[in-house]
């Protein structure tokens, strides 16, 4: 059901927000759990809240009176998000038991919109992963290929709305942890513009990287939800004062006329041939809508994968530098000094690929390599960025895979860390630029695994990028 069918149903009274609440939570018993399907995409259920919001949206439409944008509409969030009565672990050990005591921002917009949210998803250990393996809880399973990974670190965001476990969710994206569990679980996730959507009760992986954007199952929906969730926000002080949108209204524009980039640096050695063929139809289909197709080039898209593991791994050393056992979450036992529970605590807590990631960024930022590494990382960056802004002086969107391969099996990309780093090769790069971008379904293999394509736009125009996703909805449908 996607968001316009609930409303309607709710307001012709064929259906209330309790009894979709309710087969929603009757759904993710039956097939989240080891005794289903084990799609393992929950950590944490709240379903008195839910019921309770639930209940006040059949209220409103019961009496007659206008209903919000979201009325009624069953959401998940990541687990990276704060959200009271419930814990917020980040899918780590080091946080087990935390229950934070205020609403991120993005769960507020949400619940002020009349959504009902469900609980909280799991998702990679403090957003850290391309696969969703990294949970201190268990690996989230593809609900389109059970044996396959749902992509990561926002899995169990996208599994979610894949498996029917909720009709949108929350979902956060440092280097592609929207679009690439979008792609590979067959569902529309968004990007926002950097400081679009607040941050603010967003667990921090890399402050400079990290965004809020929404899983939905088409782009309508996803409009919808980026409508209720941008926005300026004085909690944030990186938030822009930019006006939003009417990202719904803009989806009524035609396509026509618009000039769509190619660049040549995303379809190289290395490319899927399936995935290729797919996008190469999505680019017929738009040009057959009247857009002009046109090839650019990203000269520096080769440095985007060591800028970005050079900066996201700097700024997480940073940040995780809070957990430490004094102030909230998991404190080591039977340690005497400080120090001592400290290392114990850290080490107990966190999983291999978040020390690893802590390590790589401590020693960027160590005496002797700061401006070896980091700082030239952020010289690169900016080459990374003017090379999109000189792109979108020539066209008005780019079109470019999301991910190299279809989704994989799960364990068998776990052993090599660096094998699985490169499957960002094509999400870092408009990361790193603070550029808005998404994936839209466009296809699948001949194996029925999902394919998504990249849709890429200037800071703060959605509206376009969002255009030019329903243009290639439109056309697989």
């Amino acid at each position: 059901m996607t968001i316009q069918e609930l409303r309607t149903a709710l307001v012709s009274r064929t259906t209330t927000a309790t009894s979709v609440a309710e087969q929603h939570y009757a759904r993710i018993a039956a097939d989240d759990g080891p005794s289903g399907k084990g799609i393992n995409s929950y950590l944490a259920l709240s379903r008195d809240r839910a019921l309770a919001q639930a209940a006040k949206i059949d209220a409103l439409a019961a009496k007659g009176d206008p209903l919000p944008a979201l009325a009624g509409v069953p959401v998940g969030i990541k687990d990276v998000l704060t959200m009271t009565g419930s814990p917020a672990t980040a899918s780590s050990l080091i946080l087990k038991g935390y229950m934070p005591p205020y609403d991120a921002t993005a769960v507020t917009r949400l619940e002020a919109a009349g959504a009902v949210l469900l609980g909280k998803l799991n998702c990679d250990e403090f957003a850290m992963g391309s696969s969703n393996e990294n949970s201190a809880y268990g690996p989230v399973r593809n609900p389109r290929a059970l044996d396959r990974v749902p992509g990561g670190s926002s899995g169990g965001s996208a599994a979610a709305v894949a498996a029917g476990f909720a009709v949108a969710s929350l979902g956060s994206d440092t280097g592609g942890s929207i679009r690439q569990p979008a792609a590979f679980c067959g569902v529309v996730g968004v990007l926002p513009t950097y400081g679009r959507i607040s941050r603010f009760g967003l667990i921090a992986f890399a402050s400079s990287l990290d965004r809020v954007g929404p899983f939905t199952t088409n782009v309508r929906d996803a409009a919808t939800m980026l409508g209720v969730l941008a926005g300026q926000d004085a909690k944030d002080a990186t938030s822009s004062d930019r006006p939003v949108g009417d990202y719904v209204g803009a989806l009524e524009k035609p396509v026509k006329g618009l000039r769509i980039g190619v660049p040549a640096e995303y379809f190289g050695e290395g490319l899927n041939s399936e995935i290729r063929a797919a996008i190469e139809n999505a680019l017929d289909g738009l040009r057959a809508a009247g857009c002009e197709i046109k090839k650019i080039t990203l000269p520096h898209t080769k440095y985007a994968i060591p800028t970005y593991y050079v900066v996201a791994t700097a700024e997480a050393s940073a940040n995780l530098s809070r957990f430490d056992g004094v102030r909230f979450g998991l404190r080591a036992d039977g340690v005497k000094t400080l120090s001592a529970m400290f290392r114990e605590t850290r080490d107990q807590g966190f999983g291999a690929e978040v020390k690893r990631r802590i390590l790589l960024g401590t020693y960027a930022l160590s005496a002797g390599y700061y401006d070896a590494y980091y700082l030239k990382a952020q010289q690169v960056r900016t080459l990374l960025t003017r090379d999109f802004l000189a792109a979108f002086a020539e066209v008005d969107a780019i079109v470019a895979p999301i991910t190299p391969t279809p989704p994989w099996k799960l364990g068998e990309k776990t052993a090599d860390p660096l094998q699985m780093y490169l499957e960002d090769i094509y999400s870092v790069a408009a990361s790193l630029a603070g550029i808005c971008a998404m994936s839209v379904p466009c296809g699948q293999t001949a194996a029925g695994l999902p394919i998504g394509v990249q849709i890429m736009g200037p800071h703060f125009n959605e509206e376009t990028m969002l255009r030019v996703a329903l243009s290639i909805e439109t056309a697989q449908t």
